[in-house]
C-alpha cells in the first residue's frame, strides 16, 4: 500500500486570507468584463467616425496617471504600467477588428 504523509491543517487565518484572495480575483474578472464592455463600445464608435483604433496621447496620459495610482497604493509601479499594457494592447486589438468588421 502508498501511504502519504497526512497533510498539515491549513490554519484559519491562511484559509480567511485565501478567501478573500478568491473574492478579489472574481471581482478583478468581473471588472475587467466591465471595462471590456466599454471598450468595445468605444471600438464601435472609433469605427463609425473614422478614428484611428490606438490613441498614443491618451495611452501616454493614461499610464502616467497610472503609475501615479499605483505609486499612491503602494504598489509597483512598472508592474501597473505592464498591466495596463496588456489591456491596451488587447483593446486594440479589438479595436482593429471592429474596424475591418465595419469596413466589409
Amino acid at each position: 500500500m502508498d501511504q502519504q504523509a497526512p497533510k498539515p491543517a491549513i490554519p484559519p487565518e491562511l484559509a480567511e486570507l485565501r478567501s478573500s484572495i478568491d473574492n478579489i480575483d472574481a471581482a478583478l474578472v468581473h471588472l475587467l468584463a466591465e471595462r471590456f464592455k466599454c471598450t468595445q463600445k468605444v471600438g464601435r464608435l472609433k469605427a463609425t467616425v473614422g478614428l484611428p483604433p490606438a490613441d498614443p496621447g491618451r495611452e501616454t496620459a493614461q499610464i502616467a496617471r497610472l503609475r501615479r495610482l499605483a505609486e499612491e497604493s503602494h504598489l509597483d509601479p512598472d508592474f501597473a504600467e505592464k498591466f495596463l499594457a496588456f489591456i491596451v494592447a488587447e483593446v486594440i486589438r479589438h479595436h482593429e477588428a471592429i474596424r475591418e468588421g465595419v469596413r466589409d
